[in-house]
């Protein structure tokens, strides 16, 4: 991704890692819009934030999907970067039945949230000379918290989409990329004060100075997520699994 010339689309903008990354792109030079559900949190963003053009969007309606990407693409016909940032993140017991509407909630929202914002904008994104799909996983792909189990069961699925994507869209103008977060102080699960979550300033700032250094790569990987992406492959996958069994929200 050039972070520097872009004109990006990113859901799930109103908040934590998806509103500090477009600020950062806005920052950098790109032109940006955040999509959200709530008018109220686009309203403020835009008076808060010069520059920033806003769209509502729920990722969970493909109505509001197909309807935003119609507006977005014709009031930015350069549109060449999509970043799906829109998740939700809730604990669940397993033993208990009421779980499955979270488990229903997450998976309409980051998994199929992701292949429906990504369907919608692809044929606009595909037009363009370059262009990049980032996708938005976590390290919880790679090892799952035991806690959020369908939150990472998504993300696991969101990992292995996006290579999926990457392969069918070789040789096109069309970069993927997969953003793969360690746990961030936002208010996802309540972790804005949590002592394990790293600082969301200094995430941005590793991301953006990995971008910068590659703009084609295509794993963003901050150093503090580095233990969870390979575990497995450095054969510490059941004592990660071990550290992360019975943290609390």
């Amino acid at each position: 991704m050039d972070t520097m010339n872009s004109t990006v689309f990113v859901t799930g903008g109103t908040s934590g890692i998806g509103l500090g990354l477009a600020l950062r792109l806005r920052d950098a030079g790109s032109t940006v819009v955040v999509g959200g559900r709530r008018t109220d949190l686009l309203a403020r963003i835009a008076e808060e934030h010069p520059g920033i053009g806003t769209q509502q969007l729920d990722v969970t309606d493909p109505a509001s999907v197909a309807a935003s990407a119609e507006a977005v693409t014709a009031a930015y016909p350069g549109l060449d970067g999509l970043v799906t940032t829109a998740g939700i993140m809730e604990p669940e017991d397993l033993t208990d039945p009421a779980h499955v509407d979270v488990a229903e909630r997450t998976i309409a929202t980051n998994l199929l949230g992701t292949i429906r914002s990504i369907d919608a904008f692809l044929p606009a994104l595909r037009r363009q000379p370059r262009a990049t799909v980032m996708t938005v996983s976590s390290g919880l792909a790679f090892v799952p918290l035991p806690l959020t189990p369908t939150y990472s069961a998504t993300k696991a699925a969101v990992h292995s989409y996006t290579e999926a994507l990457r392969v069918q869209l070789a040789g096109t103008a069309v970069q993927v990329t997969e953003l793969v977060p360690p746990a961030v102080r936002t208010d996802l699960l309540g972790q804005r004060d949590s002592a394990r979550a790293m600082p969301l300033e200094q995430f941005l700032d590793e991301v953006m100075a990995i971008l910068a250094a590659r703009p084609d790569v295509d794993e963003v990987l901050v150093d503090r997520v580095r233990f969870l992406r390979f575990a497995e492959v450095d054969g510490r996958y059941d004592a990660v699994l071990a550290g992360l069994t019975g943290l609390a929200a």
